[in-house]
């Protein structure tokens, strides 16, 4: 079958079983210079921002003389070139944003143009791999995505929705059973265009999720040119979907697109503000990374599209050396497997902002804690990952930059007691207060650079916001968005040193041999009771205290006064837990118009079809189904183990 509308430059090439299943060439793709000089344009800043901050510590304090001032300088030394770092990835990505189109890549400008009509010319399967999950959330979400995918027109032959489920429970995957066999009728009621829904189980769940699509691409790739890969909360609109078959059509050396989804769908007063805040400030971060990145991308593991036989045929993941943590099968297996694809030549792409893709992320402070710390193991496993043979530069700085992510934390964590051991000592803030009681000229330089480094990527985010009259509708207008991202910074203020604990206490112990479950996470809206948030954050409680008492023996009132902020916040760290994980004050927020996103300004109607599913479904159960005691099964299997 041909595609009239498209350019004969711009048509895929067919083989017998699809489009082209091997990119035209041998090895990666060429990267033109530009792109070294992107890359220039982000290292070189970064490195002459940290070195100035270098010598204005030095100059400011001079050279430190004992192993104590010698440990705060290097520790501060490193974790202010890991915020100049970020600090120029905002700048630069809001440089490549007022350029405009002069920035995009040709895959963007195309996927702005590019028809969403099926052309007959590939086939896709959308996987939603589970485990455990809430049948009926994850049915209503493919009902949504199925009847948007009927919205486009088409037959409905081109893209199958793929369920593919990893559950052992008893309990709960007679509910998956019982579901499918619901929207089956249900997509035979609302005939025409209405995509096939197809549904797998495994009894052995080897390999978690990466063993669950491994084994799809065994078994039924040989019927797809690519897999649309979904977790169980994900949601994409047809238009998605069939926009990124198109691409993969038409370019013939793509191994996987990467979108963007962004968290959306939850109201507890934590959801609503993490929501809120990734809207906010990740549109620069992600232009900047698309922009040096080129086809060097990484896969974040769903809500992406991959050529089914060549992640097959290159992406197998190796079992690490030694026992786990560390060693064993890899868990953060997306990113391996993007470099993999990446090694074999095949392009890895970023669409930073197609839109129509959304997830949602957990709904309080203990069951984001308690993902960071198996994500924390997973990342750290890299370690050993890097010295793969094979792996593109580009590819190992994701890698590392995953790595580091986690492990700045417990330098932060020293840098703030060792400099406020120092600090009581001296009697003057020093590092650790970056300068601003400092009586030179290089101590007030310090103090500006620093906070200017550390205000600089909220700023700028804000400021890119406020410039702009739709973007500022988006989020409910100026005088909401000021509001909401004043009382966003006062939280977080509390909120970060609870996760900057928790995260350097994670990579501690993974480094000491502890073991995380990988569990079913906890998705829907969950209040947090108070005998939970004290027994699982006791330790932030117990650091709290003893940095108060610390403040108090120090007798220094400035030093008391910097710091009673994170003291603060880790005494009190029960009660933000608690109270974060109120629906009823999230939905409070959103009715005093406070930390909107274009999710609730204008709403896209698979999200509001979504909700009303959600409200509607269960009355549609009816008594004795096996569905009505789903809660209590969930529930034993998916809550979070932290401690």
């Amino acid at each position: 079958m041909s595609s009239p509308d498209l350019p004969q430059a711009e048509r895929p090439v067919e083989t017998g079983a699809g489009v082209q299943a091997r990119p035209r060439g041998a090895g990666p793709a060429l990267r033109p210079a530009s792109f070294r000089l992107r890359r220039l344009a982000l290292a070189l800043p970064t490195m002459a921002t940290a070195a100035l901050i270098a010598a204005l510590a030095v100059a400011a304090y001079g050279p430190p003389d004992t192993w104590l001032g010698r440990g705060v300088l290097g520790l501060f030394v490193v974790l202010m070139a890991w915020q100049s770092f970020t600090a120029w990835q905002y700048i630069y990505g809001l440089v490549a944003a007022l350029m405009g189109d002069r920035a995009l890549s040709a895959l963007e400008r195309r996927a702005a143009t590019i028809s969403t009509r099926p052309t007959g010319l590939s086939r896709t399967a959308a996987v939603v791999a589970i485990h455990a999950e809430d049948p009926i959330a994850v049915f209503s979400a493919i009902r949504v995505m199925a009847r948007s995918l009927q919205r486009e027109g088409g037959d409905g032959s081109d893209i199958d929705i793929f369920v593919l489920s990893d559950t052992r429970e008893g309990a709960i995957s007679a509910v998956e059973e019982h579901e499918f066999a619901r929207i089956q009728a249900w997509a035979r009621r609302e005939g025409r265009g209405m995509p096939r829904i197809r549904y797998r189980r495994r009894t052995e769940n080897t390999g978690r999720k990466a063993g669950n699509i491994a084994e799809f691409c065994e078994t039924y790739g040989p019927e797809y040119d690519f897999m649309i890969v979904l977790d169980a909360d994900s949601l994409m609109t047809g238009a998605a979907m069939r926009r990124l078959a198109r691409l993969m059509e038409e370019n013939p050396r793509l191994g996987l697109i990467q979108t963007v989804s962004y968290a959306a769908g939850r109201d507890t007063l934590f959801a609503r503000i993490q929501q809120f805040a990734v809207r906010l400030y990740a549109p620069l971060s992600l232009r900047c990374l698309e922009t040096w990145q080129g086809p060097d991308g990484s896969y974040w593991g769903h809500n992406a599209i991959l050529r089914v036989e060549a992640f097959a045929n290159n992406a197998e993941l190796p079992v690490l050396s030694g026992k786990p943590p560390l060693g064993g099968e890899i868990l953060c297996h997306d990113i391996v497997e993007g470099a993999l694809l990446r090694r074999a030549g095949w392009e890895v792409r970023l669409l930073p902002e197609m839109g129509g893709t959304w997830e949602e992320m957990p709904t309080n402070l203990i069951d984001l804690l308690g993902r960071e710390r198996r994500w924390c193991q997973g990342n750290l496993q890299h370690i050993r990952v890097l010295p793969m043979k094979g792996l593109l530069g580009a590819s190992r700085w994701h890698l590392g930059v995953g790595i580091l992510g986690y492990c700045v934390y417990p330098l932060w964590i020293a840098f703030l007691g060792l400099g406020t051991w120092q600090a009581a000592r001296s009697g003057e803030l020093g590092l650790i207060g970056y300068g601003i009681d400092g009586a030179s000229p290089a101590a007030w330089a310090l103090a500006a650079l620093v906070i200017a480094v550390m205000a600089l990527p909220k700023l700028l985010s804000l400021g890119y916001v406020l410039v702009s009259r739709e973007r500022r509708a988006d989020f409910g207008g100026a005088g909401s968005l000021l509001v909401s991202a004043a009382l966003e910074q006062v939280i977080w203020v509390l909120l970060w040193p609870v996760m900057a604990l928790f995260a350097a206490g994670a990579v501690v112990t993974t480094f000491f041999g502890r073991v995380v479950r990988w569990d079913s996470q906890a998705r829907d809206d969950r209040s947090v009771p108070w005998s939970e948030a004290i027994r699982l954050q006791s330790d932030a409680i117990a650091a709290g205290g003893a940095l108060a008492v610390m403040l108090v023996l120090s007798g220094d009132t400035l030093l008391a006064l910097w710091m009673a902020p994170v003291a603060l916040a880790l005494l009190t760290s029960p009660a933000q837990s608690v109270l974060t994980s109120s629906t009823r004050l999230g939905l409070a927020s959103k009715a005093s118009g406070l930390f909107l996103t274009q999710d609730d300004t204008r709403p896209a109607p698979e999200l509001v079809e979504l909700h009303q599913g959600r409200i509607a479904g269960p009355a549609a159960i009816t008594a004795g189904d096996s569905a009505t005691w789903l809660p209590a099964a969930i529930d034993e299997a998916g809550a979070p183990t932290l401690h």
